[in-house]
C-alpha cells in the first residue's frame, strides 16, 4: 500500500482538520457509488479509509510515523507479529533453534464483506439504527460448522495429530533446525472429514441472506465507512468470521447544508426588516428558533446559534448553526410605494433614476 499521507495528499505535518477534509475529498472521488464497476476505484476507497482511520487517531498516527503500516496496526518494526514474522519469512514460522512453534494452522478466517446503506440528512446528523442486508456465509446448522455428518463427526488428522502443521527437523551449521508447514493431508485444518455434511458439502457453512442492525453514530458524513467486527463471512469448518465494512451514502437536505460540523441555511429578509430590524421564526432540525435581525443588517450577514450544529463524531460538543440573511430588493412596486421610496431617497440625499413616464404623459410633453 502507498504511504498514507500520499494517499490522502497531505503533508506529514498536516493537522487533524486538514486530514479530515482531505479524506472526505478522496473518499468522494473513489467511492464505489461514484465509480460503478471500477475495481481500482473500490480498492483505492478501502486504502483511503484505512489511511484516515490510522492518521485520525493520534496514537496510531505516532506509531505509523515511527514504524510504518505494521506499527500502526499494533505490531513492531519487524512486522505485525514481531520476530515471529521474521521466522515466518525464513523458517516457516518456527525458531531456527528448535521449539517456538506458533501453533496449529486451523480453519482459515472468513472473508471481509462490504455493503452500502443510504441515510437521510437527519439520520446522519443525529445517528440512527439502520438495517443492512448482505449475502454471506453462515454456520451450517446441520453440522454446527464442523463439516461432518452428524452421525460420524470429524476425526483428528493422523499425520499432524490435529495441529494442522507438520514439523520437520534437520541439521544445519546453526545446529538443529525445525521448520513447519501446513499438513498436506488435512490442508491445515487438523481434522479429516470422512462423511461430509450434505447441506454444506463438508464446508461447515452455507450461503444465505443476512440482515444486521447498524448503530450509526451521530455526526457521520457522506462517504464514511463503519466496521462491524465479526459480521463478515464465517470461515470454513468453524473458522473465524471476517468483518463487515458498511459504506454510508447520505442524501442532501432541502434547506440545510453541512460544512464540516456546522449547519448552514439561508433566510430571506425584506428591505424594511433589514433596515428597521425584526425577529424572524426559523424551523430547524430540532425545533423552532427566532432569528434576530438587527437594524441596518446587510445582505450576507450571518447569525450564529452555538451548539446547534452537527455532533462531533470523535469527541464531545457540537458545531454551530449559521443563518445567512439575504436582503430581498422590493419589486413590482405600486405608485404609493414608489412615492414613499422616492421620498426616502430625497431625505437621505440619494440620487435615483426617476420612473419612466407613461405614454400619455410623454405625448403631452412633446406638444408643450
Amino acid at each position: 500500500m502507498a504511504d498514507y499521507y500520499e494517499l490522502l495528499e497531505v503533508s506529514k505535518q498536516a493537522t487533524a482538520d486538514e486530514i479530515k477534509r482531505a479524506y472526505r475529498q478522496r473518499a468522494r472521488e473513489s467511492h464505489p457509488d461514484a465509480n460503478p464497476g471500477d475495481a481500482q476505484a473500490e480498492a483505492r476507497f478501502k486504502e483511503v479509509a484505512l489511511a484516515y482511520e490510522t492518521l485520525s487517531d493520534p496514537q496510531r498516527r505516532q506509531q505509523y510515523d515511527m514504524f510504518g503500516e505494521a506499527g500502526a496496526q499494533g505490531g513492531s518494526p519487524f512486522g505485525g507479529g514481531g520476530l515471529g514474522d521474521v521466522f515466518d519469512m525464513f523458517f516457516n514460522g518456527s525458531s531456527p533453534f528448535g521449539g517456538g512453534q506458533r501453533g496449529p494452522s486451523g480453519p482459515p478466517r472468513g472473508s471481509d464483506l462490504e455493503a452500502t446503506i443510504g441515510l437521510n440528512f437527519e439520520e446522519a446528523i443525529f445517528g440512527c439504527e439502520a438495517p443492512v442486508s448482505v449475502r454471506t456465509a453462515v454456520t451450517c446448522e446441520d453440522c454446527d460448522g464442523s463439516g461432518a455428518d452428524a452421525d460420524s463427526g470429524p476425526s483428528t488428522c493422523p499425520d499432524c495429530g490435529g495441529a494442522g502443521q507438520v514439523r520437520r527437523v534437520r541439521q544445519s551449521i546453526l545446529g538443529q533446525m525445525v521448520t513447519a508447514g501446513p499438513c498436506g493431508r488435512c490442508s491445515g485444518f487438523g481434522t479429516i472429514i470422512e462423511n461430509p455434511c450434505s447441506p454444506c458439502s463438508g464446508e461447515g457453512r452455507i450461503i444465505q441472506e443476512e440482515t444486521y442492525k447498524v448503530d450509526v453514530p451521530a455526526g457521520v458524513d457522506n462517504g464514511a465507512t463503519l466496521r462491524l467486527p465479526g459480521r463478515g463471512a464465517v470461515g470454513p469448518r468453524q473458522g473465524g468470521s471476517g468483518d463487515l465494512y458498511v459504506h454510508l451514502r447520505v442524501s442532501g437536505h432541502a434547506r440545510f447544508e453541512r460544512l464540516d460540523n456546522d449547519l448552514v441555511c439561508d433566510v430571506n429578509v425584506s428591505f424594511a426588516q433589514a433596515a428597521l430590524g425584526a425577529q424572524l421564526p426559523l424551523e430547524t432540525l430540532e425545533g423552532d428558533e427566532v432569528v434576530p435581525v438587527e437594524p441596518g443588517t446587510q445582505s450576507g450577514s450571518v447569525v450564529r446559534f452555538r451548539g446547534k450544529g452537527v455532533p462531533h463524531l470523535r469527541g464531545r460538543g457540537r458545531g454551530d448553526l449559521l443563518v445567512r440573511l439575504l436582503v430581498q430588493t422590493p419589486h413590482n412596486l405600486n405608485d404609493e410605494q414608489i412615492v414613499l421610496l422616492q421620498k426616502l431617497a430625497e431625505l437621505r440625499g440619494e440620487e435615483i433614476d426617476p420612473p419612466e413616464q407613461g405614454l400619455l404623459s410623454k405625448l403631452r410633453g412633446a406638444f408643450k
